[in-house]
């Protein structure tokens, strides 16, 4: 009993502090949803489509935050912080130039992107306006990531908590105020965002560079090392890739249900985002402990985390799935008024609700296996997981049966990604040991 609680001590000390860091920037996302959704239907269909290219590039370099875990946590583990605090300079460098590069990328193209995902012209110049502001700020949400990433890795978890605090306190008065005090509408929502991302950004990046001085960690940038982490890489973003092309298939689908669907969609969808960064808590307990246990050569240590961690996954995601089904007929009315609207999401969200213990359980091992840097099952199993959920959310689209089925795809996909992942943990070729990840 002694060493469970010191374990569960442990979870907690990284779990809770990452619980509200990663709680808020979701909320940045609700703020705009709400604060948009009072200005029409239109609007919060142009907001939806916006979401989801943002979310699909951002989701894209989330490897920046994954992996500079794993590799961070590694070292620190072994006690090599000028290495550990070194690459983490080096992953903001690499966040830096694909910032720059998706920020112009996006601005380029947010006319045919907005048009694709948009279910009428009017929703289609709402989501354009959005993705042109926003695009100023996809290097800062990159370095968000990086930073993050890195801090975690050393058990920083108090820094990137206040700076999502009040980056999020600034988002809310700031979108208020050039919404609805200056009449800017959506772009005004976007702007508000982009400058509290900036600051979240400028405050993390200038945390790590304080924990680089000390231990003489270079904070030049290193073509070789940048080189490198964009390389390690890889795997994890073909892993996000395959996430995110559900996510696409899934506004897709719902832009072909019509205006009404899809502003519901984009509530689900972030109610969705907001509870799966909530579950997530425990799931960055599980990178940043076990990238530490594994790099300290401890398998019994990790395995027994990792038993410990599944238990507290299905915890969460029953308070989570209680939460969500106690709060269904009422959330609605917090994200628009339009009726039809508000009718079509109560079935979804309780949807969503009976889904969440087994997601709690998919992010905690999701969590282990980027800490112990399994990459490339990962991103097979992605794709498995994929080739499982796009003939299901087709049918939706085909059938036209319902905005509801769209959600019970997405249960198929949670119960797919489940069995890959449970396949996985149950042996032992994940379990690498040492400050650097040389085998499969």
């Amino acid at each position: 009993m002694t060493w469970l609680r010191d374990v569960d001590r442990r979870i907690l000390a990284v779990a809770v502090p990452a619980f509200f860091a990663l709680v808020t920037e979701p909320l940045m996302l609700l703020a705009d949803t709400a604060i948009i959704g009072h200005l029409g239907t239109p609007q919060l269909g142009g907001l939806a489509a916006a979401s989801v290219v943002l979310g699909t590039v951002v989701g894209l370099c989330v490897f920046l935050a994954y992996g500079s875990t794993a590799s961070v946590a590694r070292h620190h583990g072994a006690g090599d912080d000028r290495t550990a605090l070194g690459l983490a300079v080096s992953s903001l460098w690499l966040a830096v130039g694909l910032g720059i590069a998706l920020a112009a990328l996006v601005a380029a193209t947010s006319r045919p992107l907005a048009d694709a995902l948009s279910s009428s012209g009017e929703v289609a110049g709402h989501a354009r306006a959005y993705l042109l502001v926003s695009s100023l700020g996809v290097p800062a949400m990159l370095l968000i990531l990086a930073a993050t990433g890195a801090l975690r890795g050393v058990l920083d978890l108090r820094t990137p908590l206040l700076a999502t605090i009040v980056a999020n306190l600034v988002n809310v008065a700031l979108n208020l105020a050039l919404v609805y005090a200056f009449g800017l509408g959506v772009q005004g929502a976007a702007a508000g965002t982009v400058v509290a991302q900036w600051l979240a950004a400028a405050w993390l990046v200038a945390a790590v560079v304080r924990r680089a001085h000390p231990v003489r960690a270079s904070i030049r940038p290193r073509p070789g090392e940048i080189l490198a982490a964009a390389t390690q890489g890889v795997p994890l973003v073909v892993r996000t890739l395959t996430l995110r092309a559900t996510v696409v298939l899934a506004a897709l689908v719902a832009a072909g249900l019509g205006d009404v669907q899809l502003a519901a969609h984009q509530v689900a969808a972030t109610l969705v985002t907001l509870l799966a960064f909530a579950l997530d808590a425990v799931a960055i307990a599980g990178q940043t402990l076990t990238g530490g246990a594994l790099g300290a050569g401890d398998a019994a240590g990790t395995r027994a985390l990792t038993r410990r961690m599944i238990g507290w996954g299905v915890g969460t995601g029953l308070v989570a799935g209680a939460v969500l089904a106690a709060l269904a007929p009422w959330l609605p009315h917090l994200f628009t008024s339009d009726a039809a609207v508000r009718s079509a999401l109560v079935p979804a969200l309780l949807v969503v609700a009976a889904i969440q213990p087994l997601s709690g359980v998919v992010f905690v091992l999701d969590g282990v296996l980027i800490g112990a840097g399994d990459g490339v099952y990962l991103a097979i199993a992605g794709i498995v997981t994929l080739a499982v959920y796009t003939p299901l959310v087709l049918a939706v689209g085909a059938t036209g049966a319902g905005f509801t089925w769209l959600w019970v795809a997405y249960g198929g996909f949670i119960a797919a990604r489940l069995a890959t992942l449970w396949l996985r943990q149950r042996g032992d070729t994940w379990m690498v040991l040492g400050a650097t990840r040389s085998a499969d």
